[in-house]
């Protein structure tokens, strides 16, 4: 069963002029995300674009070619219709470009006059709605830079608080879109600022912004950070607009296992009831998470060629393929290692289902590396395991600043005398 339920629609507060002329307040009902949700369009061209971009990955690049095209054409995406063109060689149609600019500037030429009408003989609610189409239509032609000066001036026009957040949203999606994880960072913190303003304590919208914070942080790959937003949001997810429910999951696993404990890997992910509910339908990954808890190394290895495929192939992590390569094996070799003060370099290359030369070059590195605690007795093929001591640690530290304090008094002085 499903826990992450969306709460009921709660009532949004606006202004509008009353029938004898006074200011009254007006109850807008706001629907939250359903569950059936379509992800939003401009996300799902940002996913198909980058699935184009990148041929290796076995697309069928002609089929998905025509429907992106197609959907460019369909949104009057004028300014970038000609980049598209030169990036994935099509022949650029100069009737349809042309049949785009005349069709925008109609469009665009009516929002304005709906705009104009509303300021004449309308009030400040029409005022603001019919800005707000106008940016919308903008968000819709991925035009970003008119979109933003429109949203900034519907936000101008704009009173309650939960409107505003929404804005901060929408332009959240058409930074997602251009890959602009900077700028949204920047709207991250206006919305929070916005969450600290009086009648900004929203549940719903603190909730989605968690999962916009988390893909922005697993962009960047602050992988730790991302994690603590998804799990957080695993049983109050509402964010359809920006993935399915089981791409979130995705994204809390795959964050999760390089960054989790192994009794947090089992607490938060390997038995959660909203993990369950949806971990069949991700390749690999049940099988990774469930083998590495369980110390099962050969189907460690045989499922984690499926998820770091899964990695390779997402937009959002595709960045970061070869970091979660290094940082899952990396992972899987402490854990294994930590059980033994020594062991045969052939023991564990069975235990992992690789070749020995395979693995003794693979610790090599991490050893050079610094990411394992342990030696390669190559003449007799054992590993020595040599756990750091904290205490020692500390005290050779501490000798090594005294030293280096006592060599700085010594030049002082020096100076001093001088």
């Amino acid at each position: 069963v499903r826990l992450h339920h969306a709460p009921k629609p709660r009532a949004r507060k606006g202004r509008t002029q009353g029938t004898m002329g006074e200011e009254q307040m007006e109850v807008e009902e706001t629907t939250l995300p359903e569950e059936n949700q379509e992800v939003d369009a401009s996300i799902q061209l940002c996913h198909k674009i980058f699935a184009l971009s990148n041929p290796s990955q076995g697309t069928d690049v002609s089929a998905l070619g025509d429907e992106v095209k197609q959907i460019v054409l369909d949104r009057g995406m004028e300014t970038l219709y000609p980049s598209y063109c030169e990036k994935f060689g099509w022949m650029l149609d100069e009737n349809a470009l042309r049949s785009m600019k005349t069709a925008n500037a109609a469009k665009l030429a009516e929002l304005d006059a709906k705009i104009k009408d509303a300021e004449e003989n309308l009030g400040d609610v029409e005022v603001r709605d019919a800005m707000l189409l106008k940016a919308e239509f903008f968000a819709g032609m991925a035009d970003r830079e008119r979109a933003l000066a429109a949203f900034e001036a519907c936000e101008q026009k704009t009173v309650a608080i939960g409107q505003k957040m929404e804005m901060v949203f929408s332009v959240m999606r058409l930074h997602i879109f251009h890959d602009d994880w900077a700028a949204v960072k920047a709207q991250v913190a206006k919305l929070k600022a916005f969450l600290e303003q009086p009648g900004g304590a929203d549940w719903e919208r603190k909730n989605r912004l968690k999962v916009y914070e988390g893909v922005a942080r697993m962009a960047c790959r602050d992988f730790e950070g991302a994690t603590g937003l998804f799990l957080e949001s695993l049983s109050t997810f509402t964010t359809y607009e920006l993935m399915s429910y089981a791409d979130f999951v995705h994204y809390a696993c795959v964050c999760g296992v390089i960054t989790l404990k192994r009794v947090d890997l089992k607490e938060k992910l390997i038995d959660s009831p909203e993990v369950l509910s949806v971990i069949d339908e991700i390749p690999g990954v049940g099988a990774l998470i469930n083998a590495l808890h369980e110390c099962r190394y050969e189907a460690f290895m045989r499922a984690f060629p499926v998820v770091s495929d899964g990695v390779f192939k997402n937009a959002w992590l595709t960045n970061h393929h070869r970091y979660f390569l290094r940082e899952a094996r990396v992972l899987a070799y402490q854990q294994y290692l930590q059980s033994y003060k020594s062991v045969t370099t052939a023991n564990m290359a069975v235990a992992f289902a690789v070749s020995e030369a395979f693995l003794d070059a693979e610790l090599s590195n991490f050893i050079v590396e610094g990411r394992l605690n342990v030696k390669i007795d190559k003449v007799n093929g054992v590993l020595v395991t040599n756990r750091p001591d904290a205490k020692n640690a500390l005290y050779q530290s501490y000798i090594k600043e005294g030293d280096n304090l006592l060599n700085r008094i010594q030049k002082l002085s020096r100076v001093v005398d001088l």
